[in-house]
Parts: C-alpha cells; sequence; structure tokens
C-alpha cells in the first residue's frame, strides 16, 4: 500500500509540474463532452475525457499486473 500511495504521488507531481505543456491538448474539449452555456450559468461535464481517462487507467493497471 505505501508502495502505490509513493507512486501516486510522485504521478500527481509530474502531472503538476507538466500542467502548462499537458493543457494545449484537447482532453476536456473533446467531441461528447457536455458544456452548456446560460446568461449567469455554466456547466461542463467532460463524458468523453472521463470515459478516455478510465479506458486508459484501466489499461495501464491491466498492464501493470501481468
Amino acid at each position: 500500500m505505501q508502495r502505490v500511495f509513493i507512486i501516486l504521488g510522485i504521478a500527481l507531481l509530474v502531472i503538476g509540474l507538466l500542467w502548462p505543456w499537458l493543457s494545449r491538448f484537447p482532453f476536456g474539449r473533446l467531441p461528447g463532452d457536455i458544456s452548456i452555456t446560460r446568461e449567469n450559468f455554466s456547466f461542463h461535464f467532460p463524458l468523453m475525457t472521463s470515459l478516455l481517462v478510465s479506458l486508459l487507467l484501466i489499461l495501464l493497471l491491466w498492464l501493470w499486473r501481468k
């Protein structure tokens, strides 16, 4: 369990440091993401981005277990 937390912490640190470059990718603005903008209200639900990240994590965990 300690190993998982250390790896997760290092991964979050790397993502945080690379965020200026990662924000240039179209994640969060993919076709299928729900975005509603009204006069005094905005709602954004990244449906396709969530599915893509979920599939990527499943693939990585599957490869890690082998």
